[in-house]
């Protein structure tokens, strides 16, 4: 049997996708900048927040375009606008000038490049391999710390901010722009539907989709696993400086792997079980992590258990990136995926705006994280008991 092509598509988005994902870089950059450009405390999160925000909402206008385009094109403009971003911000230590940059332009940037590397590679594959190869896409967005942490590390003690900024710039032009000419959709002869959407496939336009109950229950749960794990990650660096000291961002490194595995475990494992049993699973045992977290990093003296609580929380996280475009795919099909998509990940933004602005003023009150552990705990209990509403995507469809 001859190899599938789309291979090269999944391996294309996921490249661009390790490419993208700076954004879990923040929490060593936060560290520089809160001690050299001296920025009120609780603000340090804020670019880092907007640019979650922003990067979800342009989902939706970048899944239309890619809808419509194609994703070569809509993920080309990502890579371009990722790296004006970062070669303004180059520029300037500036808080206005890093919310613009790295809020606003990063964040659109990235948005167009996510959005564009999912959907070509699941129109090359069929229904029982939806969450694995979903999985295998976005695993490059959390596999970028394993690179990402120890150069800007280096880049940081060789020229700061700037030449970090600046190195990643041309970085992300250059990798994002050139893997974008690999991603295609495939087609029948007749070049109008992708190969393994039949006729008869469910397909739910935006407006559909907002007409049922499911999607509202996923943009809930989405905004608590999202949100829950993004405080943790915006700041891991932190956490970890007490007990680690200038290894701090080992913590970073073991997160991203966690983050990875779990992209692409959980969809292995939600093609056998269903989209529902997985994310009650990980939503549970994300509620336990921030639980345990609690005393582990008061006493800041277990380097070893906070590693193993970054790679859970990181794993439990990545989960959800994972389930959420597969129960899309499998409730609404694949011919809005892209808008329909988007629209949801306006939950993973608005999370991670809300709860990471949240963690950092908590933490600037309090001085420690006990407060903001506690809070994600409560909210991920919250949204286990809301995922028993859902329908098990893998087993029964909306129509």
């Amino acid at each position: 049997m001859a190899r599938n092509p789309g291979w090269k598509v999944v391996l294309a988005g996921t490249g661009i996708n390790l490419a993208l994902g700076i954004l879990y870089a923040w929490s060593i950059f936060k560290t520089a900048i809160e001690k050299d450009l001296g920025w009120d405390p609780a603000k340090l999160n804020d670019p880092y927040a907007i640019c979650c925000l922003v990067f979800s909402f342009s989902m939706i206008l970048a899944g239309r375009c890619q809808d419509k385009i194609g994703p070569r094109w809509a993920a080309t403009l990502g890579g371009v606008l990722v790296a004006g971003g970062l070669a303004l911000v180059a520029q300037s230590g500036s808080y206005a000038v890093w919310v613009i940059g790295f809020g606003i332009l990063v964040g659109i940037g990235i948005g167009f490049g996510y959005s564009s590397s999912t959907p070509p590679a699941l129109k090359w594959f069929p229904a029982s391999q939806t969450g694995k190869v979903a999985g295998i896409v976005v695993a490059g967005f959390g596999l970028a710390p394993l690179y990402i942490a120890p150069l800007t590390e280096t880049l940081l003690k060789m020229g700061g901010l700037h030449l970090a900024s600046a190195f990643y710039a041309a970085f992300s032009l250059l990798v994002v722009c050139g893997l974008a000419t690999c991603l295609k959709n495939p087609a029948t002869p007749m070049g109008t539907k992708p190969a393994f959407q039949a006729p008869s496939a469910i397909s739910f336009s935006p407006s559909a989709m907002l007409k049922t109950r499911e999607f509202y229950l996923l943009w809930l749960v989405y905004f608590i696993g999202a949100g829950g794990g993004l405080m943790v990650i915006s700041s891991m660096n932190g956490m970890a400086k007490k007990s680690m000291g200038d290894y701090a961002f080992l913590a970073v490194i073991v997160l991203a792997i966690g983050n990875a595995a779990g992209r692409v475990v959980a969809g292995v494992v939600s093609d056998r079980i269903g989209r529902k049993a997985t994310l009650l699973i990980v939503t549970l045992l994300q509620a336990g992590c921030m639980l345990l977290s609690i005393p582990i990093t008061q006493q800041g003296q277990y380097a070893l258990l906070i590693v193993l609580l970054a790679t859970m929380i990181g794993f439990n996280y990545g989960a959800n990136l994972c389930l959420f475009p597969a129960f899309i795919k499998d409730l609404y099909g694949l011919t809005h995926f892209g808008v329909n998509y988007g629209i949801l990940f306006t939950s993973w933004g608005i999370g991670g705006f809300v709860l990471s602005r949240v963690q950092q003023m908590l933490k600037a009150s309090s001085g420690d994280f006990r407060s903001s552990f506690m809070v994600a705990a409560g909210l991920l209990m919250a949204g286990a008991v809301i995922s028993l509403l859902l329908k098990d995507s893998k087993k029964a469809g909306l129509a």
